[in-house]
């Protein structure tokens, strides 16, 4: 469960969340699309977001990426988008039930993992349920991840 989805051939990665699988135990992955405005489209194209520092909350039977932060598009000029509103996620109903429900379980967050391009060329994102790790969680993935980097040099 901990491993980073591998790409698929129909996808093409436009930005990724690294320090979440570093921070987070990631329990369960889910697929979202996104309501964007046409000049975030053309900045996610050219790679210029971030995921860092932001999270998903789910209000009023919706969900939304909060602090989520896409840099303006210069051609755009004055049609432009504000870098770091607020976002509305498209899952379906039951899906946002099932996350809220899991959500305010205790210490459970949800996390962006991914924005790519579909083999459809809709821009999705990888939301994942996650825990936070403690300290000693994260010095043992290190230990494992130097293990198996040593088994792979032998």
């Amino acid at each position: 469960m901990g491993k980073a989805k591998k790409q698929t051939p129909g996808q093409k990665l436009l930005v990724q969340n690294k320090k979440a699988r570093h921070d987070f135990e990631i329990l369960e992955t889910f697929e979202a699309g996104l309501v964007l405005r046409g000049s975030e489209v053309k900045s996610l194209r050219d790679h210029k977001a971030s995921l860092q520092e932001s999270y998903i909350k789910i209000e009023g039977g919706e969900a939304f990426w909060v602090k989520g932060h896409i840099d303006e598009y210069p051609q755009a000029r004055t049609f432009n988008h504000k870098p770091t509103r607020t976002r509305k996620l498209l899952l379906r109903k039951t899906q946002i039930r099932k996350l809220h429900s899991r959500v305010r379980e205790r210490g459970l967050t949800l996390v962006p993992l991914r924005i790519y391009l579909n083999d459809r060329n809709l821009i999705k994102m990888e939301i994942g349920l996650a825990r936070g790790k403690t300290k000693g969680d994260k010095r043992q993935a290190e230990k494992k991840k130097i293990a198996r980097r040593e088994m792979r040099e032998l």
